[in-house]
């Protein structure tokens, strides 16, 4: 095999770049990516000092001539610069000095254009800016969010206890931390929490995504960045300084880096902020809501977690249930779509089809109340009859149209009150066996409260022996 012809390949399918220097930061390697971020032919760069080929970077702003002097790599550093064509460009880069027996020889740096992801952002801060500019006192919508508590429907005794602890929370400072699967609503219920509390609800709520960027880049999101802290930098407010008074709520905290998590948690231990920077710190009042999709006990035991930031974060608790617990809810949610995609796509359009609803009792749903919502969109769209039948459903849905077996099919179909009853007594009669009769241990087993496991036993008739 030719390597030379292979490595020729893989360079030139990269959509990161390559520059190799001297001590001197002369250029003798150069391999530029397709979005040709320095806008010079490599040929062209060979021997050329750096700054000529970044004429917007400076020794001071260099990574190289820092990685040259320091003798030390620099890591995942973004930087804002003008290219050889005079173009302003952004990236991500880690430079590396290169040593041989002992000697410094030179540096490598691997870049990636983050031009378009930074234009991104700096349009995120300004929406944010401009929305948390607006004052819309004594109403819920205007501020950032689309959802109240009205807006959540269950009939599910677990998230009717969830609604209800989390309605006596609305108004406290206190961190949340909020575990579910996608698809679950965490989102939903964080900006209902914040429209229950009167006073932040006259204020912005804040969502950002921590998964959607790189660590430098959110960091200088979320704090904001003092004009001079970096080539082009501007002297600009962070998401924590644009959500003063109100909520910035942090969807999936697994993906932020340690170090960025030691920063959030001093923020939330004191209520101050700085600028990257910048000398000057702002103290600011701002509730943290914080979400992941993976259980945090799990990301504690894979050090994935700070211990520090997660019993700081951890002060209320919130697990939502998959939809998959909760399919007495499923008829509930369906008439919900259906009322409005019928209206958005003008279609008349007034219930499942019998074998729909079985359909969907017996599907998994691994994305939960997100899965359904689209099921049935995708459905209304197709439906040319009053009910949604299964050929209206999306034939390419996996599992959907070829589910696993109800453990017990219901042959002929009960009325669906009925069926539900049924159900919710064999889940009972299950807990009950399994708890050995302990009504303590069986209503832990169902994720409800004591007295509502009495309630609902002496609704069907079911008389424990053992009622402890």
């Amino acid at each position: 095999m030719d390597y030379k012809h292979l490595l020729d390949i893989i360079l030139s399918n990269l959509d990161e770049g390559i520059i190799v220097t001297d001590t001197q930061a002369n250029i003798i390697f150069y391999n530029e990516p397709a979005t040709n971020i320095a806008g010079i032919d490599p040929a062209a760069a060979i021997g050329k000092n750096i700054l000529e080929v970044f004429p917007g970077l400076t020794e001071e702003t260099s990574t190289f001539y820092y990685v040259l002097r320091q003798r030390q790599p620099l890591l995942n550093h973004v930087q804002h610069y003008t290219n050889y064509q005079g173009k302003q460009v952004a990236t991500v880069t880690s430079t590396i000095p290169m040593f041989e027996d002992g000697q410094l020889v030179g540096a490598v740096e691997i870049f990636k254009d983050l031009t378009q992801v930074v234009q991104l952002s700096e349009k995120i801060l300004a929406l944010q800016k401009e929305l948390a500019g607006r004052k819309n006192p004594g109403k819920a919508r205007g501020n950032g969010t689309r959802y109240t508590f009205a807006d959540i429907l269950t009939h599910n005794p677990v998230l009717q206890d969830i609604l209800h602890r989390a309605r006596k929370v609305a108004a406290s400072p206190s961190p949340i931390l909020i575990y579910g699967e996608t698809g679950t609503g965490k989102e939903l219920l964080v900006q209902a929490i914040h429209n229950a509390c009167p006073e932040r609800r006259q204020h912005a709520f804040i969502a950002q995504n921590c998964a959607a960027l790189p660590p430098t880049l959110l960091e200088s999101l979320l704090f904001g960045t003092a004009a001079g802290s970096f080539t082009g930098a501007k002297d600009r407010p962070g998401l924590f300084e644009l959500a003063d008074g109100g909520t910035l709520f942090l969807d999936e905290i697994n993906s932020l880096d340690r170090d960025l998590q030691a920063k959030l948690l001093r923020v939330l231990q004191d209520g101050v902020i700085r600028r990257i920077g910048d000398t000057m710190t702002r103290t600011v009042n701002v509730r943290v809501i914080a979400a992941s999709n993976e259980h945090p006990l799990k990301l504690l035991q894979e050090k994935r977690l700070r211990q520090d930031l997660y019993y700081r974060l951890n002060v209320i608790f919130f697990h939502l249930p998959p939809l998959r617990e909760r399919k007495e809810d499923i008829p509930l949610l369906a008439e919900h779509f259906i009322h409005k995609y019928r209206q958005q796509l003008k279609k008349d359009i007034q219930g499942l089809a019998p074998e729909v609803l079985e359909l969907f009792y017996r599907h998994n749903w691994p994305g939960n109340v997100r899965e359904l919502e689209h099921v049935i969109e995708s459905a209304v769209n197709l439906a040319d009859g009053p009910l949604l039948t299964q050929a209206d459903l999306p034939r390419e849905h996996p599992g959907l149209l070829d589910p696993a077996p109800l453990p017990q099919p219901a042959q002929p179909l009960l009325p669906l009150k009925q069926a539900l009853q049924d159900l919710e007594t064999r889940l009972l009669q299950t807990a009950l066996q399994q708890a050995g009769n302990q009504l303590t241990q069986a209503a832990r087993l169902l994720g409800i409260p004591k007295q509502t496991l009495h309630n609902k036993l002496k609704k069907y008739g079911l008389h424990p022996k053992n009622e402890t």
